[in-house]
């Protein structure tokens, strides 16, 4: 054999360091994979300790009704949202209020005009007149932030706080926000 290695040229001492460095490496591995191995056992022995094969498929098939459940709700919480978005629409979202003195003998600015606008500034303007013996009721439809009857100085102002309602809130927040 080692005839083979001198007509190669290969120094026999050379070829058996270098096994010995594969052997080991190989030892060295072979501990590393049978810490991991003895590891994963004790893990999967916890796993498993005190649930024989039935138990754990109850476990799990119990896990699996309460995601139907979670999945149920969540379908039903969808169709809430939708409604409730759905009828937000409608709703009046956005006032505005003006009192005022409507005669020169009664102070106290007893008068108001009160504007209520949904999103797409559609509502109403009721207006209540106060004088010392009687309060008048007037009412003003209100489509897209315009009037078809003419309107009072202090309609139109309540008009112009409704459709601005929430705007100064918003640049306020952005000012804060560049702060």
């Amino acid at each position: 054999m080692s005839t083979i290695f001198e007509n190669i040229g290969i120094d026999p001492g050379i070829i058996i360091i270098i096994l010995l460095i594969i052997v080991i490496v190989l030892i060295g591995s072979m501990i590393s994979y049978s810490m991991r191995l003895s590891r994963l056992e004790r893990k999967y022995k916890m796993f498993m300790k005190g649930s024989d094969a039935q138990s754990l498929e109850k476990t799990f098939m119990r896990k699996f009704a309460q995601i139907d459940r979670l999945y149920e709700a969540k379908e039903n919480h969808e169709q809430t949202i939708k409604s409730i978005v759905k009828n937000f629409r409608v709703i009046f979202s956005k006032y505005g209020v003006e009192k005022y003195d409507a005669f020169d003998d009664v102070g106290g600015k007893l008068s108001f005009a009160l504007a209520l606008l949904d999103k797409e500034n559609t509502g109403l303007i009721l207006n209540a007149v106060h004088s010392r013996d009687n309060c008048f009721l007037y009412l003003k439809e209100i489509v897209k932030g315009e009037s078809y009857v003419m309107l009072s100085q202090e309609e139109v102002e309540a008009l112009r706080k409704a459709v601005n309602f929430g705007l100064g809130e918003l640049e306020e927040d952005e000012t804060d926000k560049l702060s």
